[in-house]
């Protein structure tokens, strides 16, 4: 099973920019960079980022409005802001150097179980379960002759580690990890999948359950998270604005002031005089 996923793996994975080699700092970005966010989107991105803050020391230097400028429309903003927390500690309490164990990388702000494991392992070679959403989808099926990957199990990292070799364990868990983002997917394509011969669903004769979980649909526009969007949009474009510049940016005056104080809330945006506002800077 093992050679035959690397084998697949070496052949049709996808050239994504951070494979080709990059430093445990370019890791760690890519990790943040691509939560709940397309790799497509995060991948030029992440190159402009990494040439202009090629380190942790470089980025601890730089200020919340030029990191949330440069975020640009990535979504999620408040990753920018946890990263430049995250740069910073790594600076002051590691001397530059991102950590190489899960423990420590769970100390930094905004590094999470799957981010930490996900470090250790792709940046360090270290043998440790990484389990995310794909992951978990191929190891339900896989292992546990499951269709569909349901919430997060105790077991989900022990059973992964399991699978682990002894050799080329960041390998196995990449591959892993790309053969439920592009075979093992909702819909699987099975007559693609180079395991399929010892899937537990398969020689269980593919059982599906009677009703599918169903999918709660995240509705974007006319939402809070929207108008947080467009607010955003506007204060990097325009450094200093005044309330009535940020009042013609959307008609419902209670949810144009909610989502504004959600933002001055979250350390997004600054009233740094009475009614000016702006990107924070400091």
């Amino acid at each position: 099973m093992i050679d035959d996923l690397l084998a697949w793996y070496d052949k049709h994975a996808r050239d994504i920019v951070w494979r080709r080699g990059t430093t445990p700092w370019g890791v760690l970005l890519s990790e943040v960079m691509s939560q709940q966010t397309q790799v497509s989107r995060v991948a030029p991105l992440w190159e402009d980022w990494m040439q202009r803050w090629p380190s942790a020391l470089h980025f601890s230097q730089a200020s919340p409005d030029e990191i949330l400028r440069a975020w640009g429309n990535l979504g999620y903003p408040r990753r920018a802001l946890r990263l430049l927390d995250c740069a910073r500690a790594i600076v002051e309490k590691h001397s530059g150097q991102v950590p190489d164990t899960v423990e420590e990388l769970l100390e930094l702000p905004g590094i999470g179980q799957y981010t930490a494991r996900a470090i250790a392992a792709f940046a360090y070679r270290r043998r440790v379960p990484v389990v995310d959403t794909n992951v978990r989808r191929v190891l339900r099926r896989y292992v546990q002759g499951e269709f569909h990957q349901g919430n997060p199990r105790a077991a989900d990292l022990p059973a992964v580690a399991a699978l682990l070799p002894p050799e080329r364990a960041p390998e196995f868990s990449v591959a892993f990890m790309e053969l439920g983002a592009i075979v093992c997917t909702p819909e699987p394509k099975c007559e693609q999948c180079p395991i399929v011969r010892t899937c537990a669903w398969r020689l269980a004769g593919c059982p599906k359950p009677a009703e599918p979980p169903k999918r709660r649909t995240q509705r974007f526009a006319g939402t809070d998270r929207q108008v947080r969007g467009i607010i955003m949009a506007h204060l990097r474009e325009h450094p200093e604005s005044g309330r009535a510049d940020i009042d013609i940016l959307w008609p419902d005056a209670t949810q144009r002031d909610r989502a504004l104080f959600s933002l001055l809330a979250d350390g997004l945006a600054e009233e740094h005089t009475p009614g000016k506002f702006r990107l924070p800077i400091a």
